[in-house]
């Protein structure tokens, strides 16, 4: 049972990386229902995230939230910070990305303490959170605490060799500096 969820997937990255979500799609849908008839949480949790992701590709972001929602309460339950934090992290970014960033603050402000708090949090990951945060302190006008954080995602961004978050920090700080004179 737990090759045959691994596989499914294993099959939808491969599907999602080849632009095929209904494949990814479909095999998710079936690696959730081999987790749930198991009761395994530990296979459901990855499924669900997984096919919450393929929902957001597809700009089903209601359908993303549950998926992502369901997935962190059995990360939570499972003492997995670091999944429950990246889980957290995208709840935000579909809540920023609907401009509803009361909400998006909630789940930014839960995966950053839970990142900052763990010894093993990657730094692309805090680097990911602290972008999407830094997203929505400008967009609420909080432009001194944007900076402050796009400043250090840049240069986690700058640590991990990912050039396009050092250029989209960079030209935030800028453009956020300039508006705050």
């Amino acid at each position: 049972m737990q090759d045959a969820v691994e596989v499914l997937l294993a099959r939808a990255r491969q599907a999602r990386r080849d632009d095929r979500s209904d494949d990814a799609r479909k095999d998710l849908m079936e690696a959730l229902r081999i987790s749930r008839e198991a009761g395994d949480q530990k296979l459901l949790a990855p499924a669900l995230t997984a096919l919450g992701q393929i929902e957001r590709d597809l700009d089903h972001p209601a359908q993303a939230l549950r998926l992502y929602e369901e997935a962190a309460e059995l990360y939570r339950a499972m003492n997995d910070p670091l999944r429950l934090a990246h889980t957290t992290r995208h709840m935000g970014d579909i809540h920023e990305d609907l401009n509803q960033f009361e909400q998006a603050e909630t789940y930014y402000a839960e995966a950053l303490a839970i990142y900052r708090a763990h010894p093993e949090t990657p730094k692309l990951d805090l680097a990911n959170t602290l972008r999407g945060y830094a997203l929505q302190k400008g967009a609420t006008g909080a432009k001194e605490q944007a900076i402050a954080l796009w400043k250090e995602a840049g240069e986690l961004y700058a640590a991990c060799d990912v050039e396009a978050g050092v250029k989209e920090s960079e030209r935030r700080v800028a453009v956020l500096s300039s508006a705050a004179k």
